[in-house]
């Protein structure tokens, strides 16, 4: 398995076209661990205090519309 320092030497010799999918394929990665993350965290509960909240300010009539 290469280094860092190989993959990153690797990265700066790609094309223009190359590099634009490199940065595609990390961007759609990173949105796909984000997407688990809040998947499990919301499967848990960790994330039922923002409901609660949102709740509380709708009861209380403080949202506002889009």
């Amino acid at each position: 398995m290469a280094n860092v320092n190989d993959i990153q030497a690797a990265i700066a010799s790609l094309s223009e076209e190359e590099y634009a999918r490199l940065r595609q394929w990390f961007s759609e990665r990173d949105w796909a661990q984000w997407d688990r993350q809040i998947e499990t965290d919301s499967a848990t509960g960790k994330l039922d205090f923002l409901v609660r909240e949102a709740c509380d300010e709708k009861a209380k009539r403080k949202l506002k519309d889009l």
